[in-house]
């Protein structure tokens, strides 16, 4: 069994932090160690730890990652927008999962560090779904 966090994302790309609502989901659940798994079932949403005490950070990574994979109309694929088309390439570079241990009942994470849904093709409602495994 999972849980599943919902974002409602703004338009564009944007980086969601759902650090909290991860930890919320761990304290629920009871386990004190563990691990914890987080999947994107979107292509064209991922999910990344990074640094949240900046917000300039997120922004120059979506400033980058818009520069290595810019919105244009020469995709091969371009079923629905060639803004889908880019946010499909995004999400394989970032990639749909991430592995978080738990030690007293708490994620592992550096002091400045937070989880975030990354989304390449907002406004959405997007989901993170989150197995907590004890052990």
């Amino acid at each position: 069994m999972h849980n599943t966090i919902s974002v409602a994302t703004p338009k564009g790309d944007s980086m969601n932090l759902v650090t909290d609502q991860v930890q919320e989901i761990i304290r629920n659940s009871g386990v004190k160690s563990g691990v914890c798994f987080l999947v994107i079932p979107h292509t064209t949403a991922a999910i990344t730890i990074n640094s949240y005490l900046d917000e300039a950070t997120m922004q120059d990574i979506v400033e980058d990652v818009r520069r290595l994979v810019p919105t244009r109309t020469d995709f091969h694929h371009i079923f629905d927008t060639p803004a889908d088309a880019a946010g499909h390439i995004k999400a394989t570079l970032i990639g749909n999962s991430e592995t978080v241990l738990i030690e007293n009942g708490e994620l592992v994470l550096g002091h400045s560090q937070g989880l975030f849904l990354y989304d390449f093709d907002g406004p959405r409602n997007r989901r993170v779904l989150v197995k907590i495994i004890e052990g």
